[in-house]
């Protein structure tokens, strides 16, 4: 409430008499409780249902692995034995990391692990360290497989914590086992349901008492396959409705000086705000003009400002403020319209003319490009992350294989920079490397661009392995550093 307080209202008394304050009511104390700045606890988000059933189904699996031998043979599915139980877990989690989609921006950081348990190779026996990898990296990222009726997996989750009580002897086997007979006994009183007549016979059994004696895991697992889809039929509990009539006692008002509230405008609203103006105006002239990496005159710029100021997302002042952070208002307007798709190529098209790229260089310039025409600029500390660290997990450097002296050479903009012609390598090249660490050549400079073009490594050539490819790789680092820069596209680090 205090947010919408703050926000502008402009001639709300008259004409030229905008608001100057508002009034907070606060019969709670909470003004002096947040006054006193009091610790807070990090808050902890409750595993979801998916995330439950994943990991229960996981330790029912690895219970069932270290108890079973390798070499048995399958008899029967799931409801007859063991094995069967084994394996009908082991497909249907398998099939959940097959359903996860390597390029969602959420499972790619994990694509290591998707793509090794997608093999249904790797769960003919899970060790307790492949459970415990699969725990960490795999469960609660979205799968394309689901399940939308809410009852039944609660009743899956049950059955499995069942299972777990049997196969591993835990406790609260009893207050289970209770809330699958109340189940049972409710649906019992639905018998005019004819999905639930043909379940009568298995439900009174579970509802009494001598089917619980010596249950196995097969006959958990046929209660559930069998009443899994009735339990939406159960009526939920009438809930009581309580009305209150309390007489509020008002004290005296009270001036409470409020700590720590940000003042100004948020910057991510702001953002979002021009971002959803910017998208319906993407015909304008100037526009066009950032979209395709076009030069900007003054009267462009004065344009785009009148634009910003009219979208109402924010005053003069937020305008402003948002081009410095960005180092300039047609950067600012590009990370939110973002780069045409041809021009973020031309911009890189210095580069890739007359040389011959491998699949993964070829890669590495297209990630940045499909970036480029999404976020419209790019900082190169970027490149170490994802997703290009899905090509390279350690960045460029990996990408380039250069050797340990190289990284010496890296300068601010994360590039590493060639040494010229006049300071090639002699034998000892660790000590020649730190002599040069301080004399890097500057990526855009003129005079030194022919000889940036190549890298020759003197002294023994096997010392510096893949030296070839090193060139061709550094050759990568040079141009995206001129055309990125020439261009406007790249920041520091």
């Amino acid at each position: 409430m205090i947010g919408r307080g703050t926000r502008l209202c402009r001639d709300l008394y008259g004409p030229g008499q905008d608001k100057a304050d508002f009034l907070v009511f606060d019969f709670c104390g909470n003004l002096e409780f947040f006054n006193a700045d009091p610790a807070v606890a990090d808050g902890r988000v409750a595993a979801s249902l998916a995330e439950r059933l994943f990991a229960a189904r996981l330790a029912v699996l690895t219970g069932l692995d270290s108890e079973l031998p390798s070499d048995a043979e399958v008899d029967g599915d799931g409801t007859t034995s063991d094995l069967g139980l084994r394996v009908d877990l082991a497909h249907t989690l398998h099939d959940v990391i097959v359903g996860m989609n390597v390029h969602n921006f959420v499972v790619r950081p994990h694509r290591r692990w998707v793509e090794i348990y997608a093999d249904a190779g790797a769960w003919h026996r899970v060790t307790p360290d492949a459970a415990q990898e699969i725990g960490e990296h795999l469960i609660g990222l979205p799968s394309a497989v689901r399940d939308d009726d809410e009852g039944a997996k609660r009743f899956d989750l049950l059955v499995l914590r069942l299972q777990l009580c049997v196969l591993s002897a835990e406790p609260g086997f009893d207050r289970l086992r209770d809330q699958v007979r109340d189940i049972a006994s409710a649906l019992l009183e639905l018998t005019n349901i004819p999905a639930v007549k043909a379940q009568e016979q298995l439900l009174d059994d579970v509802a009494g008492d001598e089917w619980w004696i010596d249950v196995t895991l097969p006959m958990l697992e046929l209660l559930r396959r069998r009443v899994r889809s009735l339990v939406r039929l159960v009526p939920k509990a009438k809930r009581v409705i309580v009305y209150t009539d309390f007489e509020d006692q008002l004290g005296a008002p009270i001036d409470v000086t409020v700590y720590g509230l940000p003042v100004g405008t948020d910057l991510q609203r702001f953002n979002a705000k021009v971002r959803v103006y910017l998208a319906a105006h993407l015909d304008h002239v100037a526009l066009q003009k950032v979209r395709r990496n076009r030069p900007l005159t003054a009267d462009d710029l004065a344009e785009l400002q009148r634009m910003l100021t009219e979208s109402g997302a924010g005053d003069p002042a937020d305008v402003e403020r948002a081009a410095e952070q960005a180092q300039g208002l047609g950067l600012f307007i590009r990370s939110l319209v973002g780069l045409d798709r041809d021009a973020a190529t031309d911009a890189l098209s210095s580069f890739i003319a007359g040389r011959t790229l491998s699949a993964s260089q070829l890669d590495f310039v297209n990630l940045i490009i499909t970036y480029l025409t999404e976020y419209g600029v790019m900082d190169i500390g970027r490149l170490y992350e994802a997703p290009f660290t899905d090509h390279a997990p350690e960045g460029l450097k990996e990408c380039s294989a250069e050797p340990t002296w190289m990284r010496s050479w890296r300068c601010s903009t994360g590039f590493a920079p060639r040494p010229s012609l006049k300071s090639r390598l002699s034998r000892g090249g660790e000590r020649s490397a730190a002599r040069w660490s301080s004399r890097t050549i500057p990526v855009c400079g003129r005079k030194k661009r022919k000889q940036l073009q190549w890298l020759r490594l003197g002294g023994n050539h096997d010392r510096c392995t893949g030296s070839k490819r090193l060139r061709d790789l550094s050759s990568i680092a040079g141009a995206l550093g001129r055309a990125g820069r020439c261009s406007g596209l790249l920041g520091r680090a």
